[in-house]
C-alpha cells in the first residue's frame, strides 16, 4: 500500500474526518497519536508534514483553501483555513484565514487571528489580537485588549518595515509590552489600515495610529491618537553603510529581548499552572522553544548590526572627516568594542527569574485563582485584583528594566 494512502486510511481509522483523502498528503514522520479524532477536519488538498506536529480537537484545517502544516502545533478549536504554517504555535480559538503565510516562530495566543492574505514571521500575537488582510507584520509582539469585543487590531493593507536601507533586521518592534499585556487588562492598540511602521518601535497602550500614517518614532506615552500631516517632500544625501543614530536602535532592541525574556518567564512560572487537557506541556513547550527561538533571532540581528560598525566609522572619517571623539562615533566604536559584553548580559538575563519576593506570592494568587476558575487561563488572570496584577507586572518589569540596565552599563557612552 502506498505509504501515504496507509497513514491518511489510520487517521481515518481512529477517527479523523478527512472528507476527500486522496487529495491530502501526510509525511511518514507525522504522529498519528499527535493527531485527535474529536471533531478534526482536514480538508481537501492539505499536507501535513514533521515529527512534532500536534493537532488537537475540533480543529479544522482547509475550510477555505488548502493548508500546508510543517511542524506546528495547533490547540482546541483551532481554525487555519488556507495557506502555509511553519514552527509556529497557535492556541484555543486561533484563527487563520486563507493565503495566511505563517512562517518559523510565531504564537497566536488564545484567539488570536488574522484575516486573508497576511504573512508572518517572528511574531508574537497576546489573547484576542486581531489583524486584518493584506498585512506583512513580521517580527513584531502585540498586545492589548480585554476580549474578542475589545481588542488590538491591525487595519487592513499594512506593513511592518523590518529591513533597512543598510540591509539590517535589527528592527523588532514592541506593540504594549509583556508585564502589563499579560494581565489582560490594558487600552487596546490600533493601526489603522494601508498604514505602515518602521521598526525598531515601540507603542504605549491605547496607542491609535490613523489609517493612512506611516509611523517612524515611538510612542511611549499611553492613550495617544497619531495621524500625517501634509508633510513636505524633498530629499536627502544617503550613504549606504552609515549609521546617523544608534543608541534608540540599541535600547529598543535591549527593550524588546527584555519583554521576551519576561515573556520566557511568564510561561516557565505561571502558564505552567494552567496545564490541562486544553492547554498540554506539548502546547507549553511549543511556545517556549517559540519565544527562545525568537530570542536567538534578536541577538542575531543586532550582532549583524554592530558587525556593521566599522563601515560606518569609516565612513564617517572618509566622507564628512569626523573628529573621532565625536559623540556617534563614540558609540559606535564602543558598541563594537564591547559586541561580548552585550552578548553575555543578554544571556545571562534570560537565567534571571526576577524579585522573587514579588514572584512567589503573585504566583500563590494565581495558582489559588486558577482553581476557582477550572484552570481557565483568561478568566483567572482577569479575575485577579489590581494589587495581585500590580505586583505581577512589577515582576515581569523588573526583567525588562535589568536587561536594560545591564547593557546600558556595559555602554558607557550611551547614557
Amino acid at each position: 500500500m502506498n505509504p501515504n494512502r496507509q497513514k491518511i486510511d489510520q487517521l481515518i481509522q481512529k477517527g479523523v474526518n478527512i472528507p476527500n483523502p486522496e487529495s491530502v498528503e501526510i509525511g511518514q514522520e507525522v504522529k498519528v497519536e499527535n493527531i485527535s479524532a474529536d471533531g478534526v477536519i482536514i480538508h481537501s488538498g492539505c499536507r501535513l508534514f514533521g515529527k512534532s506536529t500536534l493537532i488537537m480537537g475540533q480543529t479544522q484545517i482547509g475550510y477555505e483553501s488548502p493548508v500546508t502544516i510543517q511542524d506546528c502545533q495547533l490547540g482546541p478549536e483551532v481554525a487555519l483555513k488556507g495557506g502555509f504554517f511553519k514552527e509556529s504555535v497557535f492556541l484555543e480559538k486561533a484563527s487563520a484565514g486563507s493565503g495566511s503565510q505563517v512562517r518559523e516562530g510565531c504564537v497566536f495566543e488564545e484567539e488570536a487571528n488574522i484575516a486573508h492574505t497576511v504573512g508572518l514571521k517572528q511574531t508574537f500575537l497576546f489573547p484576542f489580537v486581531t489583524l486584518g488582510s493584506l498585512i506583512n507584520f513580521c517580527d513584531c509582539l502585540m498586545t492589548g485588549g480585554t476580549s474578542r469585543k475589545d481588542h488590538s487590531e491591525v487595519g487592513s493593507a499594512y506593513i511592518h518595515f523590518n529591513f533597512t536601507p543598510n540591509q539590517d533586521k535589527a528592527t523588532a518592534s514592541l506593540l504594549g509590552d509583556v508585564p502589563k499585556g499579560v494581565m489582560l487588562d490594558q487600552l487596546p492598540i490600533f493601526l489603522g489600515g494601508q498604514g505602515g511602521l518602521v521598526g525598531p518601535s515601540r507603542l504605549a497602550f491605547g496607542t491609535v495610529i490613523v489609517a493612512g500614517t506611516l509611523f517612524r518614532k515611538d510612542a511611549t506615552k499611553p492613550g495617544r491618537m497619531w495621524f500625517e500631516g501634509a508633510g513636505k517632500g524633498g530629499n536627502a544625501p544617503f550613504v549606504p553603510g552609515l549609521y546617523r543614530g544608534i543608541k534608540r536602535i540599541v535600547v529598543n532592541n535591549s527593550l524588546y529581548i527584555g519583554n521576551l525574556i519576561s515573556l520566557l518567564h511568564w510561561y516557565q512560572h505561571v502558564r505552567c499552572l494552567f496545564i490541562s487537557e486544553k492547554f498540554p506541556d506539548v502546547l507549553q513547550t511549543g511556545v517556549i522553544a517559540k519565544l527562545q527561538l525568537i530570542i536567538q533571532e534578536r541577538m542575531q540581528r543586532l550582532n549583524q548590526l554592530i558587525n556593521k560598525m566599522p563601515l560606518s566609522i569609516q565612513k564617517y572619517m572618509d566622507i564628512y572627516h569626523m573628529d573621532a571623539d565625536a559623540k556617534i562615533m563614540v558609540q559606535q566604536k564602543e558598541l563594537l568594542a564591547k559586541k561580548d559584553a552585550v552578548n553575555n548580559c543578554l544571556l545571562s538575563m534570560q537565567a534571571y527569574p526576577g524579585d522573587a519576593a514579588l514572584r512567589d506570592p503573585f504566583l500563590n494568587q494565581v495558582a489559588h485563582a486558577s482553581q476557582n476558575n477550572d484552570k481557565n487561563y483568561i478568566k483567572t488572570i482577569q479575575s485577579l485584583d489590581p494589587e495581585a496584577k500590580q505586583m505581577g507586572s512589577d515582576w515581569l518589569q523588573g526583567i525588562v528594566d535589568k536587561t536594560l540596565a545591564e547593557v546600558m552599563a556595559v555602554l558607557h557612552s550611551f547614557r
